[in-house]
């Protein structure tokens, strides 16, 4: 007989000491802190028949947007195909091997059905949830977790995670009160919940609460930031916040602090760590070395063409580094993506292929070409994953490619128009200055 949670749900193949681990490694993915790889194995080494143990493991390294993670991933899935399952267990098993295949959709849509059937399935929302981000589905980042909720009460274990994750869908679709309310009730919670913390200042970033923001991150960074394989991320965002102030001396020291001390050569916190460098390079600040030493680490990625969203920070590194050999390679990595049958084909086309050109071509000072090519795509842009801030760059790189190219009408429209999105915006009120003083020459 299946061994049962507290939910309810069976787990086949799974001892009391196995399952102790599979819980250790939930909580630890939930808050995004400790070493959840580490707990499942240990799981797995307890039970080798525990299918959801090897689904776990493969859920984290398939969401972890690296070409050799995929590959365990692909190892996860195939142990756990033999193995005896529940139908919510089978379910789970296909998810993963569609995620570990480059058919994210798929496994957001099989993972939306588990969680519609068991809406207290922890696991498949917060993996359905890391889906729709990195598929950019702002809707269903908040309609995966909202239909979930009435399931799901304060005294059960990881209710701060849906709170968290509410709070993160509410957010993207510019519920910002709400979203605020739910993410500050999960940190009430459980003040280590990271995705919790920056569902919060996501929130603070979008309405141009710069002071707010900094408070907010200030106020507890050792809950967000200790043994959090999200604190990068998140010092990220206290860096966009005293970027948006002007502040780059404050920018420049998380950057060499916090963000990019250890020189990590993880995708997503090289990502990070490309964003905010490049918004650097478009306010005309010299960041001196630290182009290089970013992509010296790029480097080795520049031939995945495994996840375009990755490709587009990658060339912000290259061109900030002039570095012109894997720039091309990256490239090329694009057009064999493109003829690819997964779904990066499709995020690579519709958006990464044409940003990472334009970004090329901005770096060469060609910015007429930048503008045309960013300009299709800005409505699109979600397709190819991330958040509304993290995609805020595109935006950037426009205005800033239109102002430079001198192109006066354009400029000023897209300085308007960040005006009214972002009134509180020191930097929106910078880009219509300069959009004003270029219309005058």
């Amino acid at each position: 007989m299946a061994l049962k949670d507290v939910f309810g749900l069976a787990h086949s193949g799974a001892t009391e000491a196995g399952f102790s681990s599979y819980a250790r490694a939930m909580h630890e993915l939930q808050c995004f802190i400790g070493d959840p790889v580490g707990s499942i194995d240990r799981a797995i080494a307890d039970d080798p028949a525990f299918v959801m143990a090897h689904v776990f493991k493969g859920y984290l390294f398939g969401l972890a947007t690296e070409r050799d993670a995929t590959a365990i991933a692909r190892s996860s899935h195939q142990s756990a195909l033999p193995l005896a399952a529940t139908a919510r267990e089978v379910a789970h098993v296909a998810a993963l091997g569609h995620l570990a295949d480059g058919r994210w959709h798929e496994a957001a849509r099989i993972l939306e059905d588990i969680a519609i059937d068991n809406p207290r399935d922890a696991l498949a929302l917060q993996v359905g949830h890391q889906i729709d981000f990195f598929t950019g589905n702002a809707r269903m980042l908040r309609d995966r977790i909202g239909r979930a909720l009435p399931a799901w009460r304060k005294d059960m274990p990881g209710y701060h995670a849906i709170l968290g994750m509410q709070a993160f869908g509410l957010e993207e679709m510019g519920d910002y009160a709400r979203a605020e309310s739910f993410g500050r009730r999960a940190i009430e919670i459980e003040p280590r919940d990271g995705w919790a913390q920056h569902a919060v200042a996501h929130v603070m970033e979008m309405q141009s609460r710069q002071r707010d923001g900094i408070a907010w991150m200030n106020a507890n960074p050792e809950a967000w930031s200790k043994e959090s394989f999200l604190q990068i991320h998140n010092w990220w965002h206290l860096a966009l916040f005293h970027y948006d102030l002007g502040e780059t001396d404050e920018v420049l020291r998380l950057y060499d602090g916090p963000i990019y001390g250890a020189r990590s050569t993880l995708a997503l916190n090289m990502v990070d760590a490309s964003a905010i460098l490049w918004r650097l390079h478009l306010g005309g600040v010299d960041v001196g070395d630290r182009w290089a030493t970013l992509a010296a680490n790029w480097i080795p990625k520049a031939a995945a063409g495994n996840y375009a969203f990755n490709d587009a920070h990658a060339m912000m590194a290259f061109v900030g580094a002039g570095l012109e050999a894997p720039a091309k390679t990256l490239l090329e990595a694009q057009r064999e993506a493109m003829r690819g049958s997964d779904d990066n084909a499709a995020f690579t086309h519709d958006v990464g292929h044409p940003l990472t050109l334009a970004i090329k071509a901005f770096g060469e000072g060609r910015y007429d070409e930048a503008v045309r090519l960013i300009r299709p795509i800005r409505s699109t842009a979600h397709r190819f994953g991330g958040s509304h801030a993290q995609r805020d760059v595109i935006d950037l790189t426009l205005i800033e490619a239109a102002l430079r190219a001198g192109d006066r009408g354009l400029a000023r429209a897209l300085a308007a128009e960040r005006q009214l999105a972002r009134p509180d915006s020191p930097l929106s009120a910078l880009f219509s200055r300069r959009a004003f003083d270029l219309s005058e020459n």
